[in-house]
């Protein structure tokens, strides 16, 4: 299979994880709102306003998606990759004060005006309604972080090394949807079985801290991504081996590498070239090298040489 292959691949698998969670959170925020209007639940509304903010953030991740597909011009050499990075990050935000803000507020101010309790039949309904469609969009992503994960490394792990951000977005997303749902169940269960009124509000609360804690955990990933990840350690010590390996290389210097996307990397070398070569033998050691490591990571589009190690070679 070609490395063009494989992108699309991904892409498409991206593509496929944004296009569940839009469905699955669009058709359960109408139904939450609904029951929460019927019956007066600050945890449903909490959860109403969470399944919103997600729909619109999936089609944040959307346009982050189509943004970053742009090809390299004068005003972008490099692309626009890092347009889904920049998407991503006001995903976090909007968790955070859409998502968070809005559920703290509605809760507190249910706590200080609480409503009598109602039949609570409809609650469960949508929240078990809710729980199978957040539950096949969060499997989704699940499985396709999976594809991505390396021997023995944890699901989490794997989230924190993944340079796709849609697909981690809606994972985290996902996640703190399913235990806001359990939040809100056992919230509105307690209450009812205690005949306390204020326990769902509270429960309203601890969704929106929920909230506030998964848009840090998104800002940290997408921040980092921003403002120019490095690859891991791992891959430089194996695109360092490449280099050492060329017998017209003569010394390997710093390796210094940046995502641009999630599936490009830019690498700068500093390298010595064995002395004394002509132009085109240096040219032709440079193409071997741009081969290899392609070979081993398609991802690493571009590679410069550090100048003076040119000079060095030629001298």
């Amino acid at each position: 299979m070609t490395t063009g292959q494989d992108q699309e691949e991904k892409k498409s698998g991206s593509l496929k994880v944004i296009y569940a969670a839009i469905v699955a959170n669009l058709g359960i925020a109408v139904s939450k709102f609904i029951v929460a209007a019927i019956t007066g639940s600050a945890a449903m509304m909490a959860e109403g306003i969470h399944s919103a903010v997600d729909t619109g953030n999936e089609l944040l991740l959307l346009l982050g998606e189509h943004n970053s597909a742009k090809p390299a011009d004068a005003k972008h050499p490099f692309g626009y990759g890092k347009e889904m990075y920049f998407w991503a990050l006001i995903v976090a935000m909007s968790v955070f004060s859409l998502g968070g803000g809005l559920s703290i507020y509605h809760g507190y101010e249910a706590l200080r005006h609480p409503e009598p309790l109602t039949d609570p039949r409809w609650n469960y309904v949508v929240l078990g309604v809710s729980a199978l469609f957040e539950g096949y969009s969060w499997n989704l992503s699940r499985k396709t972080l999976n594809e991505r994960r390396k021997p023995g490394a944890s699901l989490w792990q794997t989230m924190r090394a993944s340079k796709d951000a849609s697909v981690f977005t809606v994972f985290i997303e996902d996640s703190a949807a399913l235990i806001g749902l359990l939040i809100a169940g056992l919230g509105i269960a307690i209450g009812h079985a205690l005949d306390n009124p204020y326990i769902d509000p509270v429960a309203s609360i601890l969704i929106g801290l929920l909230l506030v804690g998964a848009a840090f955990t998104l800002a940290r990933e997408t921040g980092d991504l921003l403002v120019g990840e490095s690859i891991s350690p791992e891959a430089i010590r194996k695109v360092r081996s490449v280099f050492e390996r060329d017998p017209d290389i003569q010394e390997v210097g710093n390796l210094q590498s940046m995502q641009l996307g999630p599936d490009e990397v830019l690498l700068t070398a500093a390298v010595k070239f064995r002395r004394g070569m002509r132009i085109d033998e240096v040219e032709d050691v440079i193409d071997r090298l741009e081969k290899s490591v392609a070979a081993l990571y398609p991802s690493i589009k571009q590679i410069y040489f550090e100048s003076g190690a040119l000079r060095s070679a030629m001298a």
